[in-house]
């Protein structure tokens, strides 16, 4: 019997079509996983609300107020959503709660903001203390509306109490304002805590003097629930050298020996959260050599403990528009750092070790493409970009990811690091460096010929010392560590997708243990 060529060819491509639908072909062994996402810089979901509502929108995370209890870290935070309806207030206090600080649960809205006639028709940083079987949480309240400062501060200090961290009463008896002889149009971020030391509860405040000099003054009080706070004045006086506008975000508590200072600037030329050092609580407080833990992307962190360790809740600046040309803007995602401390009682930052753990699928590195004097293979690498820029770049990054490295630098002059954003890295990528000539470790912006400084933090970094770096990468997100110092916080929106590599301009750089790795 004679068959018809074509309709063989139409059976057997219909067979194909059927195979494909119903039995796809498997994809290459560890693709899913490399892909995979983990959740460790979370940011509020969309629908929060539950019904529909101009603000029931995706939001970002805003100052953070870390507070631990009975094995949970409950992270309070302002909420930045992405639309603010005209007339409605905004910074409503919601809450991420964590036990490893690993993985995050959202809890939704804790304390909603006021009225146009209210104090707090926005809201501001506050804390959290327990007093009895009372969770007392004080935040700052700010109305701006020129029909309430007529008559009233537009900042205050409120607060509203728990039984259980998740339903809040507003005292609405309660404003505390600035004092005599303090500005009362910026008095905020009160940071409530017992202090063992003195034995009594503090309220550490962020105002102005009337002369708008910066200050963290100081209330004092046996018994929050009296609602009697006395004033004490400053307890840490901007000084001239210093010259900031104000110091939003303080917090004072004890780690061995010594007591802290945290707060936050964002006038200066170099901004971020900054710390201070004392032998007591009431200082005097000592600038250490590098004050900055994190670069100008990382802001408004506090600090909290769960009795072993303590860390550095703050967040990672978004964009707006959301690509690497946008502008800075105010909140982003909660990034965690875990403090460290040195002999001398100096601070220092490196990955949550519940965060680096995650990380255990180690990724063939594939190397993509090489520019300038290269050599090495697996996990070695010398670049010498001593007379032009070396890079040597990998396959493209997909998911949460932990690189691992570590890297020398031969001459002070020159500089080495990671490249991101990189399928073309001499005309379009993001690089972190280590700039020993400079003190310092930057990120920088590359597109054509623009290079532009984008974040940076102040370290010792030393010609012909091997560094450990660990990067660790979720989302837009980029957070690199250097030897247990310091960290550098980044936002890259080009860089899920695309190419990394390492580079070295300057200078010859070795690289060595460079490991790309996966959660499972």
């Amino acid at each position: 019997m004679k068959v018809n060529k074509w309709v063989v060819l139409m059976v057997l491509m219909s067979l194909a079509a059927c195979s494909s639908k119903d039995d796809p072909a498997p994809q290459e062994p560890g693709t899913k996983e490399e892909a995979k996402e983990v959740n460790i810089y979370p940011q509020p979901p969309s629908g929060w609300l539950g019904s529909p509502n101009p603000y029931n929108t995706t939001g970002w995370v805003g100052d953070l107020m870390p507070y631990y209890d009975n094995g949970k870290f409950h992270l309070f935070f302002l909420h930045d959503a992405r639309e603010k309806p005209a007339g409605q207030g905004f910074h409503d206090i919601h809450k991420f709660e964590s036990t490893n600080l690993a993985d995050y649960a959202y809890a939704g809205r804790m304390i909603p903001y006021g009225t146009t006639t209210q104090p707090d028709f926005a809201i501001g940083t506050g804390s959290t203390v327990k007093v009895g079987n009372t969770y007392y949480m004080y935040y700052t309240g700010h109305n701006g509306i020129p029909a309430f400062v007529q008559n009233n501060p537009r900042e205050s200090v409120l607060y509203a109490t728990s039984t259980d961290l998740k339903t809040w009463t507003k005292n609405t008896t309660f404003k505390l304002t600035a004092p005599a002889g303090y500005y009362d149009f910026d008095f905020r971020d009160p940071q409530v805590f017992f202090n063992t030391e003195k034995n009594e509860y503090w309220m550490l405040v962020s105002t102005q003097t009337s002369a708008r000099k910066a200050v963290v003054l100081l209330f004092t009080t046996q018994d929050p629930a009296s609602n009697n706070w006395t004033s004490k004045g400053p307890l840490y006086t901007t000084t001239p050298e210093e010259n900031f506008l104000m110091l939003e975000c303080a917090d004072v508590f004890k780690m061995g020996n010594y007591w802290y200072l945290f707060f936050s600037e964002n006038w200066s030329g170099m901004t971020g959260t900054r710390y201070r050092m004392a032998s007591s609580s009431e200082g005097p407080w000592v600038k250490p050599t590098h004050d900055l833990l994190d670069g100008q992307f990382f802001y408004a962190a506090k600090t909290a403990s769960d009795g072993n360790k303590r860390y550095l809740f703050g967040w990672t600046a978004r964009r707006m528009p959301e690509n690497d040309t946008g502008n800075k803007e105010w909140a982003g995602n909660l990034v965690v750092h875990e403090l460290t401390q040195a002999p001398d009682g100096t601070l220092g930052v490196k990955a949550p070790e519940t965060v680096a753990a995650l990380f255990t699928r180690e990724a063939a590195l594939q190397v993509k493409s090489k520019v300038g004097q290269v050599s090495g293979s697996g996990t070695t690498y010398q670049l010498n970009g001593t007379a032009s820029p070396a890079y040597n770049t990998f396959s493209a990054l997909a998911g949460s990811k932990k690189i691992t490295a570590k890297i020398r630098i031969e001459s002070g002059a020159g500089t080495a690091g990671f490249v991101f954003n990189a399928d073309n890295p001499t005309q379009q990528s993001y690089k972190v460096l280590l700039e020993p000539g400079s003190s310092q470790l930057a990120a920088y912006q590359v597109s054509g010929a623009s290079t532009q400084l984008i974040t940076r933090v102040p370290v010792h970094v030393q010609a012909g010392t091997t560094y450990e770096v660990t990067v660790v990468i979720s989302g837009s997100v980029c957070v690199v560590y250097l030897n247990g110092m310091v960290a550098l916080s980044n936002r890259i929106y080009g860089m899920p997708g695309k190419a990394w590599g390492l580079t070295a301009t300057g200078t010859q750089a070795s690289f060595s243990e460079v490991k790309l790795l996966g959660p499972q």
